[in-house]
């Protein structure tokens, strides 16, 4: 269970040391990575109770969860400010084209 924790604090201080620069695929591997190692260590601390320096060391990694739920939070921030910005700038792109047939005519009346 040591070499378990041991990957999980490495995978943790890897992405929390380039986090500024971090894409959501990145974060998106690192999950995946994470979830894979989490289940592993909860299989094996049902088969063998783990000792107090394991717990504490589990914890210290979870120290990292706030940086790391920030660094996602700001990118979906990013990303739905986007998606906005998309759809405003199509709402009015879609204001200006015509949405006429081809073959019309136009008539002015006098007055």
């Amino acid at each position: 269970m040591d070499e378990l924790i041991q990957h999980l604090k490495e995978l943790t201080l890897d992405i929390t040391d380039r986090l500024d620069e971090t894409t959501y695929e990145e974060l998106e591997l690192f999950v995946e990575d994470r979830q894979e190692l989490v289940d592993s260590i909860a299989e094996q601390a049902g088969i063998c109770k783990p000792t107090h320096a394991q717990k504490q060391e589990i914890n210290r990694i979870l120290g990292y969860d706030n940086v790391i739920l920030d660094r996602m939070n700001a990118l979906r921030l990013e990303a739905q400010d986007w998606l906005q910005k998309r759809n405003q700038a199509k709402v009015q792109r879609s204001a200006y084209e015509a949405a006429y047939t081809p073959d019309s005519l136009l008539m002015d009346r006098r007055k």
